[in-house]
């Protein structure tokens, strides 16, 4: 059982309502689909829960939700909050615009207000050393600024790269003739490695190399939120969805947005079609909502797979111990009877 936010690494909290998952201050679950969220209440991200701390938990999270009297409820969301102070957001039907606005606006929303403020904050700080003329200071402090290592993300073949923060402007999306029809395509930083996770000053030359597949999803899931660092509203979040219903897929619209030119401003500005910084800020926002879907679609795949295997074994030697109390008559009188039924 985690206790942080595997995006931002920040405390979860925790709860006495919830026996069987007492970590988290918000908790999102879909009984239908069997899915649990644990809400960071620091970035707004939703942390899908591990299969195996899922069910007792879903159970008694629907039944807290159906008690509580303090709630609000459309046809498809549900918002309770329990006298222990802990926060239920109950998952219907929901179509995909209305669970959007509950997931990522608030999110996108808090991002964009953060990021604002670390503006306004750090443009007072570069003006008042420049007042003292320590200019030499301000140029060391904006290379290590735009050097810092930001996010480190994952090969296919399990290889850990960092990337910069001046890098992320960088990140392409490109079409390409692979089973999915794109590339992620992600500068980084040669000689820093997954041994040295101390280091988040980048000294070394860029090189770039292109991911595909499952580690591409991953990748963008990390480096999209460094690129939308200013978030979003909630008519852009509202727009960004409409772009996903129109591709009617979430993973398919990386494809689309790989192909589509009028996914940057303007073309009287001649930039790079396939740099994702360059793109609209809802094809943006589009591109990280699909991510977090598709990672979390992919990973429950993988969950029922191994839950299929299990179930195999568990049906070879359920079969193995009941033949063990069938008496050997029994057993060939079935086998007769199948014979005659099949002649």
């Amino acid at each position: 059982m985690y206790k942080t936010c595997i995006y931002c690494n920040c405390y979860l909290g925790a709860n006495e309502a919830v026996e069987h998952f007492p970590v988290g201050r918000r908790l999102a679950f879909d009984s239908g689909k069997g899915r649990l969220w644990a809400i960071c209440e620091n970035c707004r991200r939703w942390n899908l829960t591990p299969l195996e701390e899922r069910w007792e938990a879903i159970e008694e999270c629907e039944r807290q939700f159906r008690e509580t009297t303090l709630r609000l409820s459309t046809e498809n969301i549900g918002l309770a909050r329990l006298r222990e102070g802990l926060d239920l957001v109950r998952i219907g039907k929901p179509l995909r615009p209305e669970f959007a606005a509950w997931r990522y606006g608030p999110q996108f929303l808090s991002r964009r207000v953060e990021s604002l403020f670390r503006t306004a904050a750090a443009t007072g700080a570069a003006l008042g050393i420049h007042l003292l003329g320590l200019n030499w200071l301000l140029w060391f402090l904006w290379i290590g600024y735009r050097r810092r290592i930001v996010a480190r993300v994952a090969t296919v073949e399990g290889k850990v790269l960092p990337v910069a923060r001046e890098d992320i402007k960088e990140v392409r999306l490109v079409t390409a003739d692979t089973q999915e029809g794109w590339i992620l395509r992600v500068p980084y930083r040669a000689g820093i490695m997954e041994y040295e996770p101390w280091r988040t000053i980048a000294s070394h030359e860029g090189e770039t190399i292109e991911i595909t597949g499952s580690a591409a999803i991953r990748a963008a899931g990390k480096l999209l939120p460094k690129v939308n660092v200013y978030g979003g509203t909630r008519s852009r979040v509202r727009d960004a969805v409409g772009l996903i219903e129109e591709a009617g897929h979430p993973e398919r619209f990386f494809k689309v947005a790989a192909r589509k030119p009028e996914c940057v401003p303007s073309p009287i500005f001649d930039k790079d079609i396939s740099v994702i910084h360059n793109m609209r800020s809802e094809v943006r926002l589009a591109l990280e909502m699909a991510a977090h879907e598709e990672s979390e679609r992919r990973a429950l795949e993988g969950e029922l797979e191994a839950l299929e295997e299990e179930w195999r074994q568990a049906e070879v030697i359920a079969a193995i111990a009941d033949r063990l109390l069938i008496p050997e008559e029994v057993e060939e009188w079935i086998r007769e009877q199948k014979r005659l039924g099949g002649s």
